[in-house]
């Protein structure tokens, strides 16, 4: 995916309008495409009162809709809100099932909302646009849930808190005519959080679970 976002971005400055078209202070650019995201994870082990199960956690990747909205606080920087709809992960063991259920333990639903701040570092009257971002993040994460096979053996009560992280990102706008352009853009997200529940009576955890998905964006947009 790393790859393929990459090419397309190579692809899109070939593709621009050969008319100059410079963003300026007070522009308002809104992108609409998708937004892949894909974990980084690295977990600890699963706990059930105490005793390790020896395996660890693996969380799939997600496509979804995604919008951003930036406003050029000058000609060559803008601050940039990142939304999607939500995204929803499978999380499966990590190696094996240790408790004979099927590889998939479960399914998670989060939105990591993100302001970032864009700098444009080629100038910015070019029409294929490059741009670096730092930002930070806030992750809801909600509708945690266990398969109806884990449920079955007494599994419930799934949480994991929410997470507050740095972003990063690079991009480029290709400007198509005057106000239309595509995007495309790398973002890595700091998302670490821990994650609770019960098995019969007994108290569950996984403390560490460092999320830090790539969110790959491929998208439209419009300067206002």
């Amino acid at each position: 995916m790393k790859k393929t976002i990459v090419a397309s971005v190579v692809a899109l400055a070939s593709l621009g309008s050969t008319t100059a078209i410079a963003f300026e202070k007070g522009d308002i650019i809104v992108r609409g495409g998708l937004a892949t995201v894909a974990p980084d994870e690295s977990t600890s082990n699963v706990f059930v009162g105490g005793a390790d199960l020896g395996v660890d956690l693996q969380i799939e990747n997600n496509t979804q809709l995604g919008l951003n909205v930036a406003y050029f606080i000058t000609d060559n920087i803008n601050i940039e809100v990142l939304a999607a709809t939500p995204f929803k992960h499978d999380v499966d063991f990590g190696v094996s099932d240790p408790l004979g259920t099927g590889d998939q333990l479960g399914e998670v639903t989060h939105l990591p909302p993100t302001v970032s701040a864009n700098y444009y570092f080629l100038g910015n009257s070019n029409t294929f646009k490059p741009y670096v971002g730092l930002g930070i993040n806030y992750t809801f994460i909600y509708d945690e849930s266990f398969t109806a096979a884990n449920q079955a053996i007494g599994l419930n009560d799934l949480s994991l808190d929410n997470s507050f992280g740095l972003a990063a990102q690079i991009g480029a706008d290709v400007m198509v005519d005057e106000n239309w352009f595509v995007n495309a853009s790398i973002r890595y997200i700091d998302i670490d959080t821990e994650a609770h529940f019960d098995l019969n009576g007994v108290s569950g955890s996984v403390g560490s679970i460092a999320i830090d998905p790539l969110v790959y964006t491929f998208a439209i947009g419009y300067r206002f």
